[in-house]
């Protein structure tokens, strides 16, 4: 009788591992946040420099990734971007969706960039009602938090971001 008892507590457990493992956030330390960006066709210049970490459910592509703290910096003195110190939402080949924690300013308002999607060697940026295009070489380095990618003196405020966009 004992025997019995042992068996249905054995399948129930069985049954329940595929759905445990399937289900588990990943936070694996063997790739980098930049290194899983290009697994799913992005480039390392869409996140800061000094990512700390990420979480990621491969199974939904649902993230998040962890900075020091917020950034923010200029691109070419036309855009100001401003990351949140958790970035999260969803990716999948060539597609970011659900973005929360990063946003333009655009005039004098803060709006929320809610998609990436890469569209061959163009990355366009989506916060809704409207979209901006830009090649993809833009994004080739990882920005620095105050200064983009045009830093000096160690970090300290350049000129910003070099950004050109698609006509």
């Amino acid at each position: 009788m004992a025997i019995k008892l042992e068996q249905p507590a054995i399948l129930f457990i069985l049954m329940l591992f595929p759905f445990l493992s399937s289900t588990t956030t990943i936070n694996t330390t063997s790739l980098t946040a930049y290194e899983v960006m290009e697994t799913y066709n992005f480039p390392i210049g869409l996140l800061p420099e000094g990512c700390l970490g990420y979480d990621l459910d491969r199974s939904t592509g649902k993230f998040a990734a962890y900075l020091d703290g917020e950034c923010q910096f200029s691109l070419e003195g036309s855009y100001d971007l401003k990351y949140d110190s958790t970035i999260s939402g969803y990716i999948s080949e060539g597609k970011l969706s659900s973005l929360q924690g990063v946003s333009v300013k655009i005039l004098f308002f803060w709006i929320n960039i809610i998609e990436v999607t890469r569209e061959g060697d163009n990355l366009k940026f989506s916060v809704g009602i409207a979209s901006a295009s830009f090649p993809i070489y833009n994004f080739f380095i990882c920005p620095k938090c105050g200064c983009g990618v045009d830093c000096v003196n160690g970090g300290k405020k350049g000129t910003g971001m070099k950004l050109r966009s698609e006509i």
